[in-house]
């Protein structure tokens, strides 16, 4: 029997699709974003093994979808043990959500023009979503928070998310530009589904 292992992210793409041409208020975006990234996370098994590989050096991120006037992105980043990014900030709109593995997150507001620490640090286990944004709290540190094997998770955002500049903290607590990019120079194929189509129905 042929299964369409990707089915669950193509439907997901073609809601987000939906509902960023209908809504434009955050607040609501966000909660019916929630929704939609909170299916997508209840089963692993659609996320191709290419965007699921850590690197050695630091965590990876891969790009699975950009719509196509860039209104929003799909990503998987992939944590190896030990691995954190810099404190960072978003610009736009996000959604965070573990699909495997759990990720600590360190919360920062804004002093001036300056990121400090917030006090407040979670943990967010398989299936956890939080949000992101300049309205909501747009900076913060994640690490991967499992064991020895690799965690991931989904991230959508309000733009292409890799061609966004952004700022960052360095080691010695300098704010900096930078603009991500991504780890892959191809993303899935969500949209041949001649394998399915192919498939002979079978009589009742």
């Amino acid at each position: 029997m042929t299964t369409d292992t990707i089915a669950p992210l193509r439907s997901f793409v073609t809601a987000m699709t939906a509902l960023v041409d209908q809504v434009r208020d955050e607040a609501p975006l966000l909660a019916q974003g929630r929704g939609l990234l909170a299916q997508l996370l209840a089963d692993d098994g659609w996320l191709p093994e290419a965007f699921a590989q850590p690197r050695a050096d630091r965590y990876a991120q891969y790009l699975l979808h950009c719509d196509p006037q860039e209104r929003f992105s799909v990503v998987s980043f992939v944590w190896g043990p030990g691995q954190a990014t810099p404190v960072h900030n978003h610009t736009v709109w996000g959604l965070v959500g573990v699909l495997r593995g759990a990720e600590a997150c360190e919360e920062f507001a804004l002093q001036g023009a300056h990121p400090v620490p917030a006090g407040r640090q979670h943990v967010m286990q398989q299936g956890a979503i939080e949000a992101v944004s300049p309205t909501v709290g747009d900076w913060h540190r994640v690490r991967h928070a499992w064991d020895a094997r690799p965690a991931v998770s989904i991230h959508v955002y309000g733009a292409n998310i890799g061609a966004v500049r952004r700022h960052r903290l360095d080691a010695e607590g300098r704010l900096l530009d930078f603009v991500s990019g991504y780890d892959n120079t191809v993303v899935p194929n969500l949209w041949d589904r001649s394998a399915i189509a192919r498939t002979p129905v079978q009589a009742c």
